[in-house]
């Protein structure tokens, strides 16, 4: 059957038919509605590329001064790899939470099944708190802490205590 339908179209061509093609797609223009949406869309999405991108430069500069706290204090190992990346992914959880509460605030309307409105509380807060806990805990462990010498303005250590006092 199709070698008798591609013959058709041969003899159909060399006689100057013009055979009957697929049908042409109509484009469906957009309204201004959809237009709008797109756009707070696209206003979104940057958004959070610019909100990600900062993420991503804090988590480096912290994962930076983790590894360098843990060589000046000889230590050594993947473990240790793994515990600061268990860190960084929940500094990473924090300041989402941190931005999602910054969006939606504190307390939030929700509809319901019936249709009333009810305002629930965040729990972007609760979580918040006990990943900060968590955080904390992590350092601990890690005996990471403050470090006990500050730079002067011209670079060199100076420890607590010591130093230019004025008294």
């Amino acid at each position: 059957m199709v070698k008798t339908v591609q013959i058709f179209y041969f003899f159909a061509y060399e006689r100057g038919v013009k055979m009957p093609t697929k049908k042409k797609q109509v484009k469906k223009t957009k309204t201004k509605a959809e237009n709008k949406e797109k756009k707070v869309k696209t206003e979104e999405e940057k958004r959070k590329a610019k909100r990600d991108k900062e993420i991503k430069k804090k988590m480096k500069k912290i994962r930076e001064a983790l590894q360098d706290q843990l060589i000046s204090q000889n230590k050594f190992g993947a473990q240790f790899d793994d515990l600061i990346e268990h860190y960084l992914y929940l500094a990473e959880l924090k300041d989402i939470l941190k931005y999602d509460i910054k969006d939606n605030g504190i307390r939030y309307e929700v509809k319901t099944g019936n249709g009333y409105t009810t305002v629930k509380a965040n729990e972007s807060v609760k979580n918040l708190a006990t990943i900060s806990s968590e955080m904390r805990k992590l350092l601990e462990d890690l005996n990471l802490k403050e470090p006990e010498t500050t730079l002067t303005g011209e670079g060199d250590p100076v420890k607590e205590g010591e130093g230019d006092d004025l008294l």
